[in-house]
């Protein structure tokens, strides 16, 4: 009798079920890893893209503008024309020159707001990390008692102690996110004061600011820096509120908040008004927000294990 083939789906000499089981899972576990790899390097683009075009409108504005801030010679509530690319408010101005403005007191502000903070959180969060536990603790308490209360409402005290202008805005927030940073900053500098190529550092004799700028700060500026990308769009978002609330940047200065606020009584009639800044604020804190997410996936070791 002659010998018989073996057919398809045979196993292979030297390879068993479990085997081929778990190089089917390995292999659908990359496939799947590609694909969270992709979405993220999508989110990251359209991050920036959204923010650039804020970045472009706030650039152009420095070097042109449609009108000036205080011309009022359009026809009031103009909807969208030639002249008026997107119509014009119920005293006359250009929405577009607004707009532009708008932008340019946002990128400002948030931007001031955020060096501020990083400025302030990273000396008090390292003062807590190396402080002795007495210290530690009271830094701790206090800062846990700032961050109980909303950025909205510690700008608003600041702004109604210093009055309404564009730097009491900054100021203020600025001051109000610095407690989130140095919190942060206190416990990703303890995380790395810890490990042991710090204790061999100190061993060899290196003294605290070598420790601090050779060890602690370049370990954890990844995951500050995500954090202050994020207080970006927080700190849009505050000045836009106070704006809102007659706190903000006073007139001719056009911010998307005062646009907002001057636009909610004649919605119905020219809605353009309320749509274009509320527009530009979704878009500015929708890129800014995406950056943040791709930055923490490079800043994430475990993301990155793929």
């Amino acid at each position: 009798m002659s010998d018989s083939v073996p057919t398809t789906g045979t196993a292979v000499p030297g390879t068993t079920a479990q085997d081929a089981a778990g190089t089917h899972d390995a292999s659908g576990a990359a496939a799947r890893s590609g694909r969270r790899t992709q979405r993220r390097r999508v989110t990251l683009v359209v991050g920036v893209v959204l923010t650039a075009s804020v970045v472009l409108l706030a650039l152009v504005s420095l070097f042109w503008l449609p009108y000036t801030q205080q011309d009022t010679s359009g026809t009031r509530l103009e909807g969208p024309t030639g002249a008026h690319w997107l119509g014009t408010d119920k005293l006359g101005r250009d929405l577009m020159t607004q707009l532009m403005i708008g932008a340019r007191i946002a990128l400002a502000v948030g931007a001031g707001s955020v060096a501020i903070a990083a400025v302030l959180g990273i000396v008090i969060g390292l003062v807590a990390a190396f402080a002795w536990p007495w210290l530690d603790d009271t830094l701790s308490a206090a800062l846990d008692v700032i961050i109980a209360f909303p950025v909205l409402l510690l700008a608003m005290l600041v702004v109604a102690v210093q009055g309404a202008s564009l730097w009491s805005a900054i100021l203020a927030i600025g001051l109000a996110q610095s407690a989130v940073v140095a919190r942060l900053v206190r416990v990703l500098a303890r995380r790395v004061l810890g490990e042991q190529f710090v204790t061999a550092s100190r061993t060899s004799g290196t003294r605290w600011p070598g420790i601090v700028t050779g060890h602690v700060l370049p370990n954890i500026a990844p995951m500050l820096g995500v954090n202050l990308a994020l207080q970006f769009g927080i700190a849009v978002l505050a000045e836009a509120s106070l704006s809102y609330l007659g706190l903000g940047a006073p007139p001719p200065n056009a911010s998307w908040g005062r646009m907002l606020q001057e636009a909610q009584g004649t919605v119905l009639t020219a809605p353009v008004g309320a749509i274009a800044p509320g527009v530009a604020l979704v878009v500015l804190v929708l890129g800014v927000n995406f950056i943040a997410d791709g930055l923490r996936d490079v800043a994430d070791p475990t993301r990155r294990r793929a």
